[in-house]
């Protein structure tokens, strides 16, 4: 079976009861050359979707630099994926931005500095433009599910990504304010980018979990999230937020059924096509 749709959980998203993502047809391993993927096949309401828990199946057992992101992708598209959504909790930079809000963001900055961050090792493939970074058809069918919610949702953002594990200092932060991010994540990097290298429509729903160091003059708090960096009386509308992302994710997929996928992403690699580098089966793109 082929499927064309998927979903990346991020944090919280071990916790989910599985019947909020509708029938759980099977799970299965899948086998790449980068390491073995377990993938999970949920039905709603018609329609047929891949889910991939991005930091581990039993609780939070992989930090983001850790994660394997070929590995996720080469098994997404293994199964058929052409369009991958996923969720992840920022910290916020930007000031009109405040823990429990919803960004749909539509563009990235790359601070991680350890990743593998291309299929095309040691190859003459991979020059590829990233405007628009995130699928523009992803980001529209996006709007309607979470303009429906009662969470506020901001329509554009910039997501600075950096390695981790550790949070970053003040001065880090000050200077990614400076430079134009609204948000600050440890996991879209290199996810957004191996998407594109393999012809995958690829999206994201952040919801703002915290308040990024020095954003907020917040008091250190031993032995909690973020020791301090979400403020107690926002912790219920993070968990709201939270709460809601199954469902403004199913219904973008919905939302998504009526488009074409007339995006740039599914041409990325068209111009390599065309030159005869590669031919039609990706596989073959990778050595």
């Amino acid at each position: 079976m082929v499927i064309r749709l998927a979903i990346i959980g991020g944090s919280g998203a071990y916790d989910f009861p599985k019947k909020v993502f509708g029938r759980l047809k099977r799970s299965k391993i899948i086998s790449t050359p980068f390491g073995s993927v377990p993938l999970h096949i949920f039905e709603n309401e018609g329609f047929t979707y891949c889910f991939l828990l991005r930091h581990g199946e039993k609780g939070y057992s992989l930090t983001a630099p850790f994660v394997n992101y070929k590995a996720n992708i080469w098994a997404l598209k293994e199964l058929g994926a052409e369009r991958i959504i996923s969720w992840t909790g920022p910290g916020a930079i930007n000031e009109r931005f405040h823990p429990g809000d919803y960004v749909i963001p539509d563009d990235i900055i790359d601070f991680t500095k350890n990743r593998p961050n291309t299929f095309y090792d040691n190859r003459g493939l991979g020059f590829i433009r990233q405007n628009p970074v995130f699928c523009p058809e992803i980001r529209e069918a996006l709007e309607k599910p979470t303009g429906l919610s009662d969470i506020k949702t901001h329509k554009g953002g910039v997501y600075l990504c950096t390695e981790g594990p550790r949070l970053e200092t003040p001065a880090e932060i000050n200077f990614f304010k400076k430079i134009g991010s609204d948000m600050v994540g440890m996991t879209l990097v290199p996810e957004v980018f191996l998407a594109r290298e393999l012809e995958i429509c690829y999206g994201s729903l952040c919801y703002i979990s915290n308040y990024a160091e020095g954003i907020k003059p917040l008091k250190y708090e031993k032995g909690v999230l973020f020791e301090g960096t979400l403020p107690a009386h926002m912790k219920e509308s993070v968990s709201s937020a939270m709460n809601e992302i199954p469902s403004v994710i199913i219904n973008t997929i919905k939302e998504l059924s009526v488009y074409k996928r007339d995006c740039p992403c599914k041409d990325s690699m068209l111009r390599y096509k065309v030159r005869g580098d590669i031919d039609v089966d990706w596989r073959n793109w990778i050595k």
